[in-house]
């Protein structure tokens, strides 16, 4: 058995090793915006992929993981600073701020999950909710150390001297940043493949039976939105790195509410899914706008439109999802993939006597 999960372990390490060898490869041949949008595209996959863990397998409905990835932001900007200003050099200055972002917020996230384990429903949604509406407050009220309303610069240490040559400030940003997405993803697609992966469901599906099969839910949960809350917080420093700054503005209700229909859209439970939502997020805006440029409008329509219709886009998208394409553009795909493939197909159910019914997938492989 155990043998079974480690090659099960290689063969996820494998994929998640192949793809990400390939996307760094694209690094080096796409131009400076478009590693830049690359890099966007993967601090938001570490949040969406916790995110989407969260809430597809454990059942618990976040809307303050904006705030999440803020308290990773902050947290890579000050340690960063912190670090330059002391000297610090060498690729140290990078990795310490990034792990240290990853494990405070994952402090908060216990904090905050120990609540949030009592919750459900719209109270669950609420509690995570007023983190993102408090960051401005916070800020404000410590303007000398987080910046106020202006936020923070982040000091980012380049590549290391041995290889600095071969990058430039795009591509060993782009680099770093896919390097975290992938550790991100394979550490949530092992999380799913444990045992406490399959607690995680047993607790989404009917939390009645998982605690009298003797599940500790409250754990189980709070032990999942901590894993949840560290993938935001990866996510925070490594926008924070990009963007070399942290401020309240990046990270308000409208980009929480973007997460989370992110999720919705690529697929909840889905890492795959989850990764459609992280690229939908950079790209969907951009399309946007350029139709608006494209479209000529008047300046004063352009300006009421500006940023509002990518939301209106946004929501019409879930909807359209949650009617037609329940599984979100990850079973879309998954679903056409398996009918492309050739073999021999499952008869059709006819409507004669004697026919048999076929079965429903259950909730747990339904989300799969």
């Amino acid at each position: 058995m155990h043998s079974s999960r480690f090659d099960s372990f290689a063969a996820r390490a494998a994929v998640v090793f192949v793809v990400t060898a390939v996307t760094i490869a694209l690094v080096f041949v796409l131009p400076p915006f478009r590693n830049y949008q690359l890099a966007t595209i993967a601090a938001y996959l570490c949040a969406t992929a916790g995110l989407t863990v969260l809430i597809g397998r454990n059942g618990q409905l976040s809307l303050g993981h904006g705030a999440l990835m803020a308290c990773g932001a902050y947290t890579f900007a000050l340690t960063a600073n912190w670090m330059g200003d002391a000297g610090g050099t060498g690729i140290a200055v990078l990795l310490a701020p990034l792990a240290t972002a990853v494990l405070v917020t994952s402090v908060v996230g216990l904090v905050a999950g120990a609540a949030a384990a009592r919750l459900h429903g719209p109270y669950l949604a609420g509690l995570t909710l007023a983190l993102v509406v408090v960051i401005p407050s916070i800020t404000t009220t410590f303007s000398d150390v987080l910046g106020g309303d202006q936020g923070l610069w982040a000091y980012v240490e380049g590549p290391p001297s041995g290889i600095a040559a071969m990058f430039t400030v795009e591509q060993w940003q782009a680099t770093v940043a896919v390097i975290a997405a992938a550790v991100t993803v394979l550490a949530m697609s092992n999380l799913i493949a444990s045992d406490f992966g399959r607690r995680m469901q047993a607790v989404r599906d009917d939390e009645i039976a998982a605690r009298l099969s003797g599940i500790d839910v409250a754990r189980t949960k709070v032990a999942t939105f901590v894993a949840s809350a560290g993938a935001a917080g990866l996510g925070g420093g490594v926008l924070a790195m990009v963007s070399q700054s942290a401020s309240p503005g990046a990270f308000g209700v409208t980009f929480s509410l973007f997460l989370l229909m992110g999720v919705v859209i690529g697929g909840l439970g889905s890492l795959l899914g989850a990764v459609w939502g992280a690229a939908l997020l950079v790209v969907l805006p951009a399309l946007v706008s350029a139709l608006g440029d494209a479209l000529e409008l008047s300046p004063a329509l352009a300006e009421r439109l500006d940023g509002n219709l990518a939301i209106a886009v946004f929501g019409v998208a879930v909807i359209v999802i949650v009617l037609l394409a329940p599984a979100g553009l990850q079973g879309l795909f998954a679903k056409a993939f398996r009918q492309l493939l050739p073999g021999p197909r499952a008869p059709r159910q006819g409507r004669r006597s004697g026919s048999t019914p076929v079965s429903t997938p259950s909730k747990a492989e339904a989300s799969i």
